[in-house]
């Protein structure tokens, strides 16, 4: 994924806030989320296929885009969206 790509999605994306009573899953590298993510909506592959090159499991990845839609994340991150137009950039 190319630098400038990660530049613009990574403050869109929130940060992750340890659970008060502790536990839970070990730390995704937020990155390779994405990377993934990207990956599957370009290429077309189904969640199920993505690659372990990704190092994020496919559950993941479509969790984390399925949180990310339904909080407009994605939506703000495509062309048009956080106040810019298809004419820009």
């Amino acid at each position: 994924m190319p630098d400038g790509l990660w530049e613009l999605a990574a403050p869109l994306l929130p940060g992750f806030k340890p659970r008060p009573q502790g536990g839970g899953t070990a730390l995704v590298d937020e990155g390779a989320v994405f990377t993934a993510v990207v990956y599957v909506l370009t290429s077309g592959c189904a969640w199920r296929h993505l690659p372990p090159t990704f190092h994020t499991s496919p559950a993941t990845a479509h969790r984390r885009f399925t949180m990310r839609t339904e909080v407009g994340v994605v939506a703000s991150a495509a062309p048009g969206g956080a106040g810019r137009t298809r004419g820009q950039g």
